[in-house]
């Protein structure tokens, strides 16, 4: 029988090892999972739904390894995906909202083919911030009219569950699958990460594929892997990036499609790591403080230089605080993808917007602010206020902000607490990657997250995965 001390000391690595040797099958793993949901999804809320068809997947991929071999280091294994990533199956793609409670994606999402094609399972959709969090400014990280309230599993109803991707960070960290997919606009596969003692990859824009994926900006979102180890979010990046002829972001992008290379025990070249110590900093809990200064002094000991900034852009507080770009870009994407996508009774967000009107009582516990907002602007993208907040982003989040400062510096990283400095890489489309780094005396999980220049995913795993194999601070929540 399967135990999960032994799951949470395994990675993907380890599990293709047990099934080439007669020890576990997928189906095994499957239904594994399967009681893992039926055991404690009712006091999460983290899955929303599981594929019909999961066992009869993993029995054929069982006969398909017996007969012909595995297909790849993702043979058998069983992932879920956040409910924005469509599924040309019987499952329902909904972005937790009541209003497409009943439609279904009309295939599979590039991303969902490559999963496929490696030999995943895809076991189930999960939960989510309701629109990815672009509904209301009141709505709570983890909520949706669909599938409730996602709870965090190591302080359920006391500690913050994260968002937009927290059905996600929540199932992984309690064993409901290997790992799972998660989106990203701003924080969204950090925050959540962080907040679930998981470890969260958001790649660069255009190293994974948006086809199939409900939108909300065209030149921020981005999916990228959620699990509870270095190993496995590098394995799952290799197999779903690469170019996409839909999909014009990834005609630039070079793909490494392996990065198992970087992991390595030790760092062998010098690293130079910047962290901000700005009122952010000072900011925080003073326990949090005390997490950071910790992991500062475990990256020294690895072997980084420590950088001390002051600031990365002396613009950021208006980068943080204009949303122009979202608000243009999610009526011109949500109307594109239900016109395209899927098979819905909605036709555009205006018709969402009246749906969620005469369903008051289920639909809009929270509003529909920002919903309204971005309905007021044309969708066309030719707006002032869109142009030169798209121009502004490009020039003090990228060129004068985190370009100049690594060049100036020479910083192969950057490193903030928890999803505290999103923003930032989120505006210019540069990668993060979350590692856990401890927990409060209140049980609340503390990751850090390393964020770097385009297409530094190498760099990044490098670091993070020489920090998590020294310190090992993920822990199961007594759940």
């Amino acid at each position: 029988m399967l135990a999960i001390e032994w799951l949470e000391q395994s990675t993907i690595i380890d599990l293709q090892h047990a099934m080439f040797k007669g020890e576990l099958t997928t189906h095994q793993l499957v239904r594994f999972y399967l009681e893992q949901i039926l055991k404690h999804n009712s006091e999460l809320n983290a899955v929303l739904e599981v594929n019909p068809d999961a066992l009869f997947i993993a029995e054929g991929l069982d006969r398909e390894r017996k007969q012909i071999g595995s297909r790849s280091l993702l043979h058998g294994i069983p992932i879920l995906l956040k409910d924005n990533i469509n599924t040309g199956d019987n499952m329902h793609t909904s972005a937790g909202s009541i209003a497409l409670s009943n439609s279904y994606g009309k295939e599979d999402a590039s991303l969902v083919k490559k999963l496929r094609e490696a030999g995943a399972v895809i076991l189930g959709k999960t939960n989510m911030t309701e629109w990815a969090n672009f509904m209301s400014d009141s709505m709570p990280n983890g909520y949706s009219s669909r599938g409730g309230q996602v709870l965090n599993p190591y302080g359920p109803g006391t500690l913050d569950v994260g968002g937009s991707s927290s059905g996600s960070a929540v199932a992984v960290a309690c064993h409901f699958a290997t790992a799972a997919i998660g989106t990203e606009t701003n924080g969204s596969i950090l925050s959540p990460a962080s907040s679930n003692a998981v470890v969260g990859l958001k790649p660069t824009i255009g190293t994974v594929s948006r086809k199939g994926i409900i939108p909300i900006s065209q030149s921020q979102d981005i999916a990228g892997p959620i699990t509870r180890n270095v190993t496995d979010a590098a394995i799952i990046l290799g197999v779903i990036s690469g170019g996409d002829v839909e999909d014009p972001s990834t005609h630039h992008v070079p793909s490494y499609h392996n990065y198992t290379p970087y992991l390595l025990q030790t760092l062998f070249e010098e690293f130079r790591v910047g962290v901000v110590k700005n009122d952010y900093y000072n900011a925080m809990h003073p326990e949090e403080q005390k997490q950071m200064n910790r992991a500062l002094d475990e990256l020294q000991k690895a072997g980084c230089t420590i950088v001390e900034i002051e600031e990365i852009c002396a613009r950021q507080e208006d980068l943080e605080n204009d949303y122009q770009v979202l608000l243009h870009e999610f009526k011109s994407g949500i109307n594109s993808y239900l016109a395209k996508e899927t098979h819905s009774t909605m036709t555009s967000l205006e018709s969402i917007i009246a749906y969620n009107d005469s369903n008051k009582d289920t639909a809009l516990r929270y509003g529909q602010s920002l919903l309204i907002e971005a309905n007021q602007t044309s969708g066309q993208l030719t707006h002032p206020n869109y142009l030169e907040s798209r121009l502004f982003d490009l020039k003090y989040a990228k060129e004068k902000g985190l370009d100049h400062i690594m060049e100036s510096e020479r910083l192969d990283a950057l490193l903030f607490a928890g999803c505290y400095g999103s923003t930032l890489p989120a505006k210019a489309g540069y990668p993060s990657l979350t590692v856990p780094a401890g927990t409060t005396s209140n049980n609340k999980p503390f990751g850090i997250t390393f964020t770097g220049k385009g297409l530094s995913e190498p760099q990044l795993i490098k670091l993070a995965y020489v920090y998590e194999q020294q310190t090992n601070y993920r822990k199961l929540p007594n759940f």
